[in-house]
C-alpha cells in the first residue's frame, strides 16, 4: 500500500532538516524528494513552518517509544537494569552512521527564543525523555528520582553535543563514568545481573 502523502512529505522533511539544518532547507528541495508540487503540498500543509513541526512532533513521538523499546531490550525487565542500559541506547546513538547531533538540539540552536513553536516542541521532547528516565528511577527505588533524571539527562546532552562538536570517540566512556556514579549517588549501583544485556543491532536508531 502506498504510503500517504502527508507521511512522505514529514519523512522526508526529517531527513532533510537533521541533515542540513531547519533554515537551510528549502521546501523546494523536499517536494522535490517526494516528487510533488506546491499545489499538492498546500492540500495537507500550510506552510515550511508547519511542515516542520509536525516532523518534530511525529520524531518526538517516535524516538519516545524507540526510546523505550531500547532500554528494554538492553536492560531487560528490572528497571535499576533498564537505567544502566539508558547509557548503552545513548551509545548506539553515537555510533549510528548519520550521526548529526540530537535534532531537536539542533532545532533549539536555530529557532533560540523560547516562545518559538521549534524551541517549544524541542523542549517538549526533552521532558518527555526526562520522564521516561524519572518512571524508571521511580520504579526502580531511586532516592531522589526526580534529581535522578535531571542529571542523566543532563549526561545524555553533554554526550551528545560534545561527540557532535568534537567528534571524539571516548564521549561514551566518559558519560558512562559519570552515570555510573551519579546512579550509585542514588542507590542504583550496578550488580550482578544489573547490567544490560541484548545485542545493540537495532534497524533503526533515534536521531536522539
Amino acid at each position: 500500500m502506498k504510503t500517504p502523502t502527508p507521511q512522505r512529505l514529514v519523512e522526508a522533511a526529517i531527513r532533510r532538516f537533521y541533515r542540513d539544518g531547519f533554515r537551510s532547507v528549502g521546501l523546494d528541495q523536499i517536494l522535490s524528494d517526494v516528487d510533488i508540487s506546491k499545489t499538492a503540498f498546500y492540500k495537507h500543509f500550510e506552510s515550511k513552518e508547519d511542515l516542520m513541526l509536525a516532523a518534530l512532533e511525529s520524531q518526538n513521538a517516535w524516538l519516545q517509544d524507540k526510546f523505550r523499546t531500547m532500554i528494554r531490550e538492553r536492560g531487560g525487565p528490572e528497571p535499576q537494569a533498564q537505567l544502566h542500559a539508558v547509557l548503552d541506547v545513548v551509545d548506539e546513538i553515537l555510533e549510528s552512521d548519520d550521526f548529526q547531533g540530537c535534532i531537536f538540539v539542533n532545532a533549539a540552536m536555530e529557532f533560540p527564543l523560547p516562545h518559538e513553536p521549534a524551541h517549544i516542541a524541542a523542549s517538549q521532547n526533552k521532558h518527555a525523555i526526562e520522564a521516561i528516565i524519572h518512571d524508571l528511577a521511580v520504579a526502580a527505588g531511586a532516592a531522589g528520582p526526580r534529581d535522578l533524571a535531571q542529571e542523566l539527562c543532563l549526561i545524555i546532552e553533554g554526550a551528545y553535543v560534545t561527540r557532535q562538536v568534537t567528534g571524539n570517540r571516548q564521549t561514551i566512556d566518559i558519560a558512562r563514568r559519570l552515570a555510573r556514579r551519579t546512579l550509585a549517588a542514588h542507590g542504583c549501583a550496578s550488580s550482578d545481573g544489573a547490567e544490560s544485556r541484548g545485542d545493540n543491532s537495532a534497524a533503526d536508531v533515534p536521531r536522539s
